[in-house]
């Protein structure tokens, strides 16, 4: 926590040095294109839609990508980043950066502490991080997941927990009944969370291996035979990163964890969680813990970004996620698309949070390994 909020100063002071720099060129834009007849109005007036394109003219969006290059969020952020700014007035360029950390918590806190509010930083976050405030109480001091301006999500997604061909768990009732090591990553991220989830809810006996960095990381250590498989994957980042382990059987698929089950999937054999549950209350607490998946690959700016820029992103977003070149690339790299409205996610994210006290509770424990 000492290291994560150092850091957060660090970056403090320097999106503060450029915040002053874009208010004095602000300034003396004002001064030089100055209306008479609207002088002393702010900012958001040059907002209005016949105001738009000049918003943007000229600047960039930097988008900040809470986890590691070449896993699955960092796909689909990178495909949102290529194709959002032609449907932004004033077609700014989108600069995609990677912020890994603490299950995008570093960069869930640098766009809500950090980031100036004027939409000019978008976040690509993991479920996790908008889950943080309620799996996990550490996470409540670095930002307030119900405060950020939802701009989307391009998924509303489904994971599974695998294991490579070659392992002696082959099915989730060979799970139950042996230890498998899972590969996982830090606290806060899906991989390990949802390991945990299973051992507390179903009593599957995953041994649950900390400490990968990302997805690829881990998906190199089934390879490698560090790990025999890993539970937390989004399949559409299986589909993208994997694509020959489906088509040529080189994984048991052993669990699919949603609050619906994907007909692919079914197809494929592959079970859901709902009757290896033990008790009501469980049920209740996995449930809330998989509603994450209903804001599987979010896109937040920070409170109080104008409402008029937010709307002018979550319109450009919804523009995206129609296109069919963006559409036609997506289906390339394999990663499905199951979009939502940024109106339609802040009201989940809300409605989440105002669970019960115990089901939240029993959420916190089932996730802790």
């Amino acid at each position: 926590m000492n290291r994560l909020s150092g850091r957060l100063s660090f970056l403090r002071r320097q999106e503060s040095r450029r915040r002053v720099w874009r208010e004095r060129r602000f300034s003396w834009s004002m001064r030089a294109n100055r209306i008479p007849a609207f002088a002393g109005m702010t900012m958001l007036l040059f907002l209005a839609p016949a105001r738009a394109a000049d918003y943007y003219a000229g600047k960039s969006i930097e988008m900040l990508i809470g986890a590691d290059v070449a896993g699955g969020y960092d796909i689909y952020a990178r495909a949102v980043a290529r194709f959002m700014g032609r449907y932004i007035p004033g077609n700014p360029q989108i600069v995609a950066r990677n912020m890994p950390g603490a299950g995008s918590g570093l960069a869930g806190a640098h766009v809500f502490r950090v980031a100036p509010k004027d939409g000019t930083t978008i976040g690509a976050l993991m479920p996790g991080a908008v889950m943080g405030r309620l799996l996990d109480e550490k996470a409540s001091s670095l930002f307030e997941p119900t405060k950020f301006n939802y701009i989307g999500t391009a998924d509303s997604g489904t994971r599974v927990c695998i294991t490579i061909a070659s392992s002696s768990t082959k099915s989730y009732e060979d799970a139950l009944r042996q230890k498998t090591v899972m590969a996982a990553s830090q606290a806060g991220g899906a991989t390990r969370d949802y390991e945990a989830l299973h051992n507390h809810a179903t009593g599957a006996q995953f041994n649950i291996v900390s400490g990968y960095k990302g997805t690829a990381e881990m998906l190199l250590a089934m390879e490698r035979g560090e790990a025999a498989g890993l539970c937390g994957l989004d399949f559409s980042s299986l589909k993208s990163q994997k694509p020959d382990w489906l088509r040529d059987g080189k994984i048991n698929i052993l669990m699919q964890d949603a609050l619906d089950p994907l007909p692919e999937l079914t197809a494929l054999g592959a079970p859901e969680i709902w009757p290896f549950i033990k008790n009501e209350l469980d049920r209740k607490a996995v449930e809330l813990v998989l509603s994450q998946q209903l804001f599987g690959r979010s896109y937040v700016v920070p409170p109080g970004t104008p409402p008029e820029v937010v709307a002018i992103l979550r319109e450009a977003f919804a523009a995206t996620m129609r296109d069919t070149e963006f559409l036609a690339e997506a289906d390339k790299q394999r990663i499905s698309i199951a979009a939502s409205r940024g109106e339609k996610l802040q009201e989940v994210v809300e409605r989440v949070h105002a669970s019960s006290p115990d089901v939240i509770a029993r959420a916190r424990q089932i996730i802790e390994p």
